[in-house]
């Protein structure tokens, strides 16, 4: 039996924790050499955009992200990378319109072979939609908002990358490793940078079973310290669906759902609980978004279906994750989700990935649509 309590624990653990958080010091390259909080960002060879940076509510604010096939030209107050590509191109008051995109999905969910092609496909996608699309991830131990193509191949061909979340960044930072970065390490680097959108597949939560083995995921906390509106089909399906939407209504964070009045849990279109509002029409989403961060300053949850032609039928779902949950054994911490998601991928025949890599593209669509309308309104003023 769960106890009655275990929302109220759990809840005073999570604050706990954010407050902790709160209290360090922003993220430094080099510790030795800090960098001026208050320097304005300078880009190389533009001295229209250094005057801006200079003078600009948008530049002091560090929105500096950078895209696909741009060059590193500056680094920003808090060590984020900047491109040249994405200064050219856009202007200060429109750069709100990017999309951050995490890199945990392709140096760890999918082959090395596909992972290029499919960030290709999602920075397109973003594209399309009329957004800015900018991945996130640690580089040789700078936190990179906007990494190239060929900075993607880095770490892809790297011996071994690890994993971090806002626990362990830090230390990747520390060390200069490569690092892919998770929901909550790219919601930091996002709000350091300033882009208020992020698109991924499914955040973490709470754990089945969690009273055993207290495991929440700091996915959760990350909603409560920074200002970022996360596009998601919902939570893992292999979580405690129930518990983690309990989770974030304790924290305060609003799930609204984008024609769906239901929680998505990844696969599963309807995870058993309900949302906070429905959103029909993205303009009238984008609206209470930009109002919302502004109002706030944490972030939001939009939640977005798997496209039904793609989610996976309940019944099948249940009988996959209790064949992999007995094969897993009793893995703890951040080895259980790896290890499940592996099982179930070979349990379904891929089927599993194919309907996360189906989600993911679908939600990238939607993040640029609203970053498109919200992107407008210089960040500074939201």
């Amino acid at each position: 039996m769960v106890p009655e309590n275990r929302f109220a624990t759990a809840g005073h653990v999570v604050h706990l924790v954010v407050e902790l958080h709160r209290r360090r010091d922003a993220l430094r390259f080099d510790a030795e050499d800090p960098p001026d909080e208050e320097a304005p960002v300078r880009v190389a060879g533009d001295d229209a955009e250094n005057e801006r940076a200079e003078g600009d509510d948008d530049g002091a604010h560090g929105l500096w992200p950078g895209v696909f096939g741009g060059q590193r030209t500056a680094n920003a107050p808090d060590g984020e990378v900047v491109s040249e590509a994405l200064v050219n191109r856009t202007s200060s008051s429109s750069r709100g319109a990017t999309v951050a995109l995490e890199t945990t999905l392709l140096c760890h969910g999918v082959r090395k072979e596909t992972a290029l092609p499919l960030a290709d496909q999602l920075d397109a996608i973003v594209r399309e939609s009329g957004g800015v699309p900018a991945l996130v991830g640690v580089v040789a131990g700078v936190p990179t908002v906007g990494m190239t193509r060929e900075e993607l191949s880095l770490l892809l061909n790297a011996d071994a990358v690890e994993k971090v979340n806002t626990a362990n960044i830090g230390l990747a930072i520390h060390a200069r490793r490569h690092a892919a970065t998770t929901v909550s390490a790219t919601m930091e680097l996002a709000s350091l940078a300033g882009v208020r959108f992020f698109a991924t597949g499914g955040i973490g939560g709470v754990h089945r079973n969690y009273a055993q083995h207290f495991d929440v995921s700091s996915d959760l906390a990350a909603f409560t310290r920074f200002p970022v509106a996360v596009v998601t089909s919902g939570v893992k399906s292999l979580l405690d669906v129930v518990a983690t939407r309990e989770a974030l209504e304790s924290l305060g964070v609003p799930v609204v759902g984008y024609k769906t009045d239901r929680f998505p849990a990844f696969y599963l279109r309807d995870g058993g609980v309900g949302v906070d509002a429905r959103f029909d029409d993205v303009d009238e989403l984008a609206t209470f978004v930009r109002a919302e961060l502004k109002r706030a300053g944490r972030g939001i949850v939009v939640a977005n279906p798997i496209p039904i032609a793609d989610q996976i039928a309940s019944l099948e779902w249940e009988s996959w994750l209790a064949e992999a949950t007995a094969r897993a054994g009793d893995p703890r911490g951040r080895d259980v989700t790896p290890r499940v998601l592996a099982l179930l991928h070979e349990i379904s025949g891929g089927r599993t990935l194919r309907a996360n890599l189906a989600l993911v593209k679908n939600n990238a669509a939607l993040a640029g649509a609203l970053a498109a309308r919200v992107g407008t309104t210089p960040i500074r003023s939201l």
